[in-house]
């Protein structure tokens, strides 16, 4: 499979995968393809926390590896599969990612979570001089708790009609967060991230 061939547009299906049996021929060089299309898909927010954009791509391997560990073939489970991934592709209009928080030691790691409750609700996108926009946060179930929140959060960033003409013009793009105990900004992004990602946005085509 060349990801090249898969199209941004549109969720994901049973005919799109392969079976087991094929993917465990073409893993490698399936995987290096795709670890290659993610490095243009992830923007660091200060030292210790990361966007992860996804796309049509990256749920696609994602499920073909849940599927390869699981060892799962049966439709019904495969379909659970599918259900579970599938909103996090992107709809045209907007940018989903996978939010993570990352400390390599752990006590350090329980220290920070337990500081950082509500920080994917401090995210931020601005596109050119428009107004900054937050996300979306854990549409599937809630990441925190009165004590501490989770590593991982899921965000869709809606994008006005504006900021969509904006980016088409080759306007800017900055992201960052401001929660009290941790504020990083990051921009303008790099034009292979701008672009990769302007491929998600098919509003208005």
């Amino acid at each position: 499979m060349n990801i090249n061939n898969i199209p941004d547009a549109g969720k994901l299906c049973r005919q799109d995968l392969m079976s087991l049996e094929e993917y465990a021929g073409k893993r490698d060089a399936y995987r290096r393809q795709v670890m290659a299309h993610k490095k243009n898909r992830q923007v660091s927010l200060g030292p210790n926390a990361r966007l992860y954009f996804e796309d049509r791509v990256t749920m696609l391997y994602q499920i073909q590896e849940i599927l390869r560990i699981e060892k799962i073939f049966e439709a019904d489970a495969i379909e659970e599969e599918l259900d579970a991934y599938n909103p996090l592709i992107p709809d045209g209009s907007n940018w989903k990612a996978t939010f993570m928080i990352e400390y390599e030691d752990e006590v350090e790691r329980r220290q920070a979570l337990s500081r950082l409750i509500g920080i994917e609700r401090r995210i931020w996108i601005r596109i050119g001089n428009l107004e900054s926009v937050a996300p979306v946060a854990n549409e599937d179930l809630v990441r925190e708790t009165e004590d501490k929140t989770s590593a991982v959060h899921f965000l869709r960033f809606e994008l006005a009609p504006e900021m969509i003409r904006q980016l088409r013009r080759h306007a800017d793009v900055f992201m960052g967060v401001d929660h009290p105990e941790y504020a990083h900004e990051t921009g303008p992004l790099p034009e292979n991230i701008v672009r990769s990602l302007s491929r998600d946005l098919h509003a208005g085509d």
